[in-house]
């Protein structure tokens, strides 16, 4: 079963997820939670919390990403930086990291020594039940 929030921890997830904290330190943050400086230290490190804070911050700046995606790609092109533009190809669908496999073994499947395998098993499989 997940973990469910409190209602405190909510609230100090709000605080946290806009920019500059909305103006409050840490400790003002815990005092507006009811808690102690030292819980809000705490549900930080809880993965719960912490991908929900994650979610509230996307949230929150999605109205953002246009513009700073359009940002990445001029700085891109105007500092001729192949990683930024990477990122950006990226962030569009436009580049996916491509993995290829190749196998050594050019026979393929050898059914017949796999149907023979499984019988022998199948065989010793019924010797060990007789006797045990």
């Amino acid at each position: 079963m997940a973990k469910t929030l409190t209602a405190e921890q909510y609230i100090a997830i709000e605080w946290l997820s806009i920019p500059n904290k909305g103006g409050k330190t840490y400790e003002e943050i815990a005092e507006i939670c009811g808690v102690h400086f030292n819980t809000l230290g705490n549900w930080r490190k809880d993965k719960t919390f912490d991908a929900e804070l994650k979610r509230a911050i996307v949230r929150n700046n999605s109205a953002k990403l246009p513009e700073v995606v359009e940002s990445m790609a001029e700085w891109a092109i105007r500092e001729g930086n192949a990683a930024a533009a990477k990122l950006v190809l990226q962030i569009n669908g436009m580049l996916t990291d491509k993995v290829e496999v190749e196998t050594k073994g050019n026979e393929g499947t050898d059914v017949e020594a796999l149907a023979a395998r499984i019988e022998a098993l199948k065989i010793r499989s019924k010797g060990e039940d007789s006797q045990g």
